[in-house]
């Protein structure tokens, strides 16, 4: 959507915005606390009312206290977000009343010479709603008073917001143009995880040549699950930059903030298509990488691993990306189906190669194998190695079906089976992707037994 459809919420810290945020787009997409600073990175969304569309923009809180350690560089995206703007909401506190904070809010916007709406928050308990006349002094109109988490005055904020954009309405040739667009460009939606500071968000930077992910050393920087959309040869690419994700005692003790983060990582695995598993090429695989890949791996996303910081490491010579891989490949042996790529997302070395393998692995994900094709295999494949059950009974393997996509799933009937011992499983994954490929995706299987009748009627 083009920047003059922008409409950012601005203010200080801990005043509602993410409330707010969460409220119009009717989900909770940003993690809300009573902690000021919650919100670092820019979070966008889009958004109808009556007819009209625009992307609503969450921000870190600009000015004002807060406790967080990365506040001036949250304040610094924050404000060149406003920069964009074609709208800008100012959300105050009726509760707290004014401060000088929110007066220092308003003259920053004041320069981006955009149309400006006050939202006064938090105006459900009726003794804060005489408070909404203090903030007349900021010389701001219309002053809308809302209470962001019940939903109160949210209708009318909207008015006033689409009031004010530029090209109100968009007339049927355009929406025609832009209905036509959105069915024409697949989405593909691909979570980018890893434990923290592999540089998940310096690699959505470099592949959306923008400085929107705020990028630290500080462990922890990204909390919310991050949308960036770009085009790619004819697909619309949805990049969810994900929290880093520690092992599970570190969590604790950091806290609620952290918890909540790692949930909406593993939330957004489950949604992906397809999951980029970031590694620091100087590291190496540690056992928090490899729980990582095993969540992504049940998930039943497409996983592309990816070894990023390779710039790093480069001088160690040619011989080095062998004993790298050999190690990569013997540490994460139940991900011997996902590529691997070597990239910096500091420099952009092979970063663009990144978008390549995850269309493939997606669109391998989504292969459907007819029946024929795969009773055929399986009457090959079983001739040479039959399965057996617990009791060494021969199993007999009647016929099987892609009961599903996303990812590949097959079931076996069997005349006595209910499941097949894992490593007959490897063998039947195996043999199912070098028929039929499916690289960088889980095969999931499942085995049922059905009774067959036999020549004179009886049941096995």
């Amino acid at each position: 959507m083009s920047r003059n459809r922008r409409v950012v919420l601005a203010g200080r810290p801990n005043v509602g915005k993410s409330t707010l945020f969460n409220r119009i787009v009717g989900s909770r997409r940003a993690i809300v606390t009573p902690i000021a600073g919650t919100t670092r990175d820019v979070i966008r969304e889009p958004v109808e009312w009556l007819g009209t569309d625009f992307e609503l923009v969450d921000t870190g809180g600009v000015f004002g206290g807060s406790g967080d350690p990365l506040h001036a560089e949250v304040t610094e995206l924050g404000i060149r977000e406003q920069d964009s703007a074609a709208v800008v909401v100012v959300l105050v506190d009726a509760v707290e009343g004014m401060t000088p904070a929110d007066m220092d809010v308003v003259r920053r916007v004041r320069l981006v010479g955009c149309p400006v709406v006050l939202a006064v928050n938090k105006i459900d308990d009726a003794k804060y709603r005489d408070r909404v006349a203090d903030f007349y002094e900021l010389a701001i109109e219309p002053i809308i008073p809302i209470a962001a988490e019940h939903g109160l005055g949210i209708g009318d904020l909207l008015d006033e917001i689409i009031e004010r954009l530029p090209h109100k309405r968009t007339n049927d040739k355009t929406k025609s143009e832009e209905v036509t667009n959105s069915e024409t460009l697949r989405e593909i939606r691909v979570a980018i995880v890893g434990r923290p500071n592999v540089g998940k968000s310096s690699l959505v930077n470099r592949l959306t040549k923008e400085d929107r992910m705020l990028v630290s050393e500080t462990a922890g920087t990204t909390r919310d699950a991050i949308d960036s959309f770009l085009q790619w040869h004819g697909r619309r690419i949805r990049l969810v930059d994900t929290a880093g994700i520690r092992r599970p005692g570190k969590v604790s003790r950091a806290g609620q903030m952290e918890s909540v983060s790692v949930v909406i990582a593993q939330r957004a695995m489950k949604r992906a298509d397809v999951a980029l598993l970031l590694i620091d090429a100087t590291a190496g695989v540690t056992r928090r990488d490899a729980a990582i890949a095993g969540e992504a791996e049940r998930a039943g996303c497409g996983v592309v691993v990816v070894a990023n910081k390779w710039d790093l490491v480069k001088e160690e010579g040619a011989d080095y990306v062998k004993t790298f891989d050999a190690d990569l490949r013997d540490d994460l042996k139940f991900l011997d189906y996902a590529p691997v790529l070597h990239v910096s997302a500091l420099t952009g070395e092979r970063a663009r190669n990144v978008l390549v393998k995850a269309v493939e692995v997606s669109e391998a994900r989504a292969v459907h194998v007819s029946t024929g094709e795969l009773n055929r295999l399986v009457d090959r494949i079983t001739t040479r190695h039959r399965p057996h059950s617990p009791g060494r009974k021969e199993v007999k393997i009647l016929y099987v079906t892609q009961v599903g996509s996303k990812p590949p799933t097959f079931t076996f009937f069997t005349n006595i089976a209910t499941r097949f011992h894992f490593s007959y499983e490897r063998y039947l994954r195996n043999q199912l992707r070098k028929a039929f490929g499916f690289q960088g995706s889980p095969i999931w299987l499942k085995v049922r037994s059905r009774r067959e009748p036999n020549r004179v009627g009886r049941r096995n």
